[in-house]
């Protein structure tokens, strides 16, 4: 175990920024106040009705006995979040109502510390539809996936087979989105039950946008629309996802901290290349 010392030297100060950076810290704060009186309070609440009655207290047992009956009874409150979702997507008959459903879906509390929600970019009439994990902090203020340095290597990938997420032709177009459409915080990976909320929307997506070919980027994508994690073994093999042939790749950010799989990505984007001439 270890323990860091503060001091009031800025020069110390500005060494302790620099190696929070060099960890990959990107904000000073947090997604949210903490309200640590509140937190305090709350404990020592808890500790008292632990307490509580106290050593010789009486106790009926009838009491006992109906106040248990009366736990085992109580019904389960609230709406399934997951049905909600499946109902909010099946309404919408466009992309624009997709987005609008998404917007006013209630239960991922993800929206309330995201500042905008990320719904997708480029040509919706693409051959193509990359699918990637969920917003970054450029993403997150942008209101568009993969801006950051991440998407800059994307777009460079894409240019390197003559195509982008901007080209008017849908033949040299892709069409881009997340399973996430807000961030998390601290850019942590999406919890399950998060994932299953968002997974009718993503569905509805794919179904309303309609490509040709599917590219799932990274871990989340292949674990929420495959099934399966193990980007290493699963990039450069076609499978079948929703109807359509689908091919998992690595995350351009992965790329970004292994430079040395660059070399893979390129054989998937050779492999890609040569599925849409086979399709076409």
């Amino acid at each position: 175990m270890w323990t860091m010392e503060f001091s009031d030297d800025p020069y110390a100060l500005t060494a302790l920024l620099d190696w929070q950076i060099e960890l990959g810290a990107t904000e000073a704060i947090g997604d949210t106040p903490v309200d640590r009186f509140a937190a305090q309070e709350a404990a020592q609440a808890a500790a008292q009705a632990q307490t509580s009655p106290g050593p010789g207290a009486p106790v009926s047992t009838e009491a006992h006995a109906q106040g248990r009956a009366e736990v085992k009874a109580a019904p389960v409150q609230g709406p399934d979040p997951v049905m909600e979702a499946k109902a909010a997507a099946a309404a919408a008959g466009s992309l624009e109502e997709l987005r609008a459903a998404m917007a006013a879906y209630p239960h991922c509390e993800l929206r309330l510390g995201a500042k905008t929600l990320v719904f997708a970019d480029g040509n919706p009439e693409a051959r193509i539809m990359i699918v990637g994990e969920a917003p970054g902090r450029d993403e997150d203020i942008q209101g568009k996936p993969f801006v950051g340095r991440a998407g800059q290597l994307l777009d460079r990938m894409l240019a390197a087979i003559d195509m982008a997420r901007d080209a008017p032709d849908p033949e040299a177009a892709v069409y881009i989105t997340n399973i996430l459409p807000w961030r998390p915080p601290q850019n942590r990976d999406p919890s399950p039950e998060e994932m299953a909320m968002m997974m009718p929307f993503v569905e509805r997506h794919i179904a309303l946008a309609d490509p040709e070919v599917l590219i799932l980027m990274g871990n989340i994508s292949c674990q929420a629309l495959l099934g399966r994690r193990g980007i290493t073994r699963l990039r450069g093999n076609w499978h079948q996802v929703l109807d359509r042939p689908t091919l998992p790749m690595f995350h351009p950010a992965y790329l970004l901290r292994n430079p040395a799989a660059k070399r893979e990505a390129w054989a998937d984007l050779l492999a890609l290349q040569a599925k849409l001439k086979d399709l076409s």
